[in-house]
C-alpha cells in the first residue's frame, strides 16, 4: 500500500515509471522558498483563526524553518517519490515535527499552493527582468554618449539609405526596451493577487483570512473566482509573450552586432571578453556572444508556443497539464534575463570605428534624397524631384562618381534648378535638417538623450518583498 498524502481510496502503490513520469520535484524545486514562505503565512493565519491551536502553528511555522535550512544546505535529500516541492516539503516537515504537521494542508489544496507559488516567484522575476532590461538600457545610452558625433548609414532593406546619427540608432533600441518593460509591468499587476484559499476549485469550509495573508505576502489583492484563480496560467502566457517580443528585439540588435562587426562593415570592434576564437583559423574573431542570443531566441517562442498549446483546451478548473507550465517558463526566465545582461556586457565594452561609419555615410548616394528635397523646396514637386534625382544618380554611377564629384554643369543636365549652393550639401546638413521630434538631427538626439537618462534615473523598481523563510513572519 502507498504511503501518499492522497492515497486513502487506493489498493496498489503507484507504478515506479509512473511516479517518474509524473514527478515534477526536479523542476519545481526551484520554488522552495516560496512554497516554505507561502506556508508559513497561511498556518500563522490559521493560527490567528483558531483553526490550528497557537502551540501547533509555533511547531509548524519552527519545523518549515528547519526544512529551509536543511534546503539551504544542501542537506534535504529530493526523490521522484515526493512528487512536487509540496509534498517534499510537507513529508519531511511530517519527520521533524510528526503527525502535526497534516495540519498544515487545512484550508488549501495543492491546486491552490503551486498557484500562489508560481506567482510569487514570477513577481520576482518580473522585477528581476525590469533590472535587467534597465542595465542593458544604460550600456546602450552611456555607448551614444561616448559616440554622439559618430554617423552612419540608416538602412531600409539592408541598402544604405540615408546618414544617422549612432547616438539615434542605439536609442532606436532603448525606445523598444522601454516598450518591453511596460509590457512586464503590466504583467506584473495582473500577476499580483493571491490565488490561496480557493482550494482545490470551490473554495474552502473554514473562517479562513484571505486578505490578511495577501498582504503579508505582498501581494496587491486576493482572486475573485476560484474556479479561476486555480486553474489561471495568464500571467505565465503573458510573461512568456513579453519575453518573445523582448528576445526578438535583442535578436535585432545581436543580429546588427554580428553584421558591424564583420570585415565587410567593420563599424565595431568586440572587446576581446565577448567574442571567441576560431581552432582551425587563428584569424577569427567571432561575435558568438550576439549569435547565440539570436539562437536563443527561437527557444523563447517555443516555450510561448508550448504554454498556449497546454492551455487552449483545459476546462475548468485544475488539470495535470497545468503541471507543464513551469518548466517552459523557468527556461525563458533564465534564458530573458542571461541574454539582457550578456548585450548589457557587450554594447558597454565594444569600440566603434567611427572612420569606418562616416566612410559608410557619405559613400552609396546616401544624400540622395536630399537633392530631392533640395528640388522640392526650389517648387518642384517631390515626385518629380525624385524622377529627376534617381536619373542623375544613374549618371553619377555610370560615371563612377561620388554626388560629391560632380560638377555644377553635370548637375544642371538634369535640372535648372540646381544652383552652386549644391555642392556645399554634406552629410551634417542633412542630419541638421532632419530637426523634427523623433528625427536624427543632433539637437533632437540630444534631447532624447537626456530624456532617456531620466527615465533611468527617476524610474521606480518594482515593490516586491523577498520572502526568506528564515526570518518571515518575524
Amino acid at each position: 500500500m502507498t504511503s501518499k498524502p492522497w492515497a486513502g481510496r487506493f489498493t496498489k502503490g503507484t507504478d515506479p515509471q509512473v511516479e517518474r513520469f509524473t514527478a515534477s520535484i526536479d523542476v519545481d524545486r526551484r520554488l522552495a522558498r516560496h512554497d516554505i514562505a507561502g506556508s508559513t503565512a497561511h498556518v500563522r493565519m490559521l493560527g490567528r483563526q483558531g483553526i490550528v491551536a497557537r502551540q501547533e502553528t509555533e511547531a509548524i511555522v519552527d519545523g518549515l524553518r528547519r526544512v529551509w535550512q536543511e534546503i539551504q544546505s544542501g542537506a534535504f535529500q529530493f526523490t521522484s517519490s515526493q512528487e512536487d516541492i509540496h509534498m517534499a516539503v510537507e513529508g519531511r516537515l511530517a519527520e521533524l515535527i510528526g503527525p502535526v504537521a497534516g495540519k498544515l494542508h487545512s484550508a488549501r489544496s495543492r491546486n491552490d499552493q503551486v498557484a500562489l507559488d508560481l506567482r510569487l516567484y514570477t513577481r520576482e522575476a518580473i522585477a528581476e527582468t525590469l533590472q535587467a532590461a534597465a542595465l542593458l538600457q544604460a550600456a546602450l545610452v552611456e555607448l551614444a554618449e561616448r559616440h554622439s558625433d559618430a554617423v552612419l548609414p540608416g538602412y531600409t532593406h539592408l541598402q544604405r539609405a540615408q546618414p544617422v546619427l549612432l547616438s539615434h540608432h542605439l536609442l532606436a533600441y532603448f525606445e523598444m526596451l522601454e516598450r518591453d518593460k511596460d509590457r512586464f509591468r503590466d504583467c506584473f499587476k495582473r500577476t499580483n493577487f493571491m490565488p490561496l484559499g480557493s482550494g482545490a476549485l470551490a473554495g474552502v469550509p473554514y473562517p479562513i483570512d484571505r486578505e490578511s495573508v495577501a498582504r503579508e505576502l505582498g501581494f496587491a489583492a486576493v482572486s475573485l473566482n476560484s474556479l479561476d484563480a486555480v486553474s489561471d496560467r495568464d500571467f505565465v502566457v503573458e510573461y512568456q509573450a513579453a519575453a518573445s517580443i523582448c528576445m526578438m528585439h535583442l535578436s535585432r540588435l545581436a543580429e546588427e552586432v554580428v553584421l558591424w562587426s564583420s570585415l565587410e562593415f567593420g563599424f565595431i570592434e568586440l572587446d576581446d571578453a565577448y567574442a571567441t576564437g576560431s581552432s582551425v583559423m587563428p584569424q577569427k574573431k567571432n561575435p558568438d556572444v550576439a549569435e547565440l542570443v539570436r539562437g536563443k531566441t527561437s527557444g523563447v517562442y517555443g516555450n510561448l508556443v508550448a504554454m498556449l498549446g497546454v492551455m487552449k483546451g483545459l476546462p475548468l478548473s485544475y488539470n495535470r497539464d497545468l503541471q507543464e507550465d513551469k518548466a517552459g517558463l523557468f527556461r525563458t526566465i533564465d534564458t530573458l534575463v542571461d541574454c539582457l545582461k550578456a548585450m548589457a556586457g557587450l554594447m558597454s565594452t565594444l569600440s566603434v570605428r567611427g572612420d569606418r561609419c562616416r566612410e559608410a555615410a557619405e559613400g552609396g548616394y546616401a544624400l540622395a534624397t536630399d537633392l530631392a528635397d533640395y528640388l522640392a523646396k526650389a517648387g518642384l514637386p517631390f515626385r518629380e524631384a525624385h524622377h529627376c534625382v534617381g536619373r542623375l544618380v544613374r549618371y553619377a554611377q555610370d560615371q563612377e562618381k561620388g554626388l560629391h564629384e560632380l560638377t555644377l554643369e553635370e548637375y544642371r543636365r538634369f535640372s535648372p534648378l540646381f544652383r552652386e549652393d549644391v555642392a556645399a550639401l554634406t552629410v551634417e546638413e542633412a542630419l541638421a535638417a532632419r530637426d523634427a521630434t523623433g528625427g536624427t538631427a543632433p539637437r533632437q538626439v540630444e534631447a532624447r538623450l537626456a530624456e532617456a537618462r531620466r527615465r533611468l534615473r527617476e524610474e521606480e523598481p518594482l515593490q516586491v518583498p523577498y520572502l526568506d523563510p528564515a526570518t518571515f513572519g518575524e
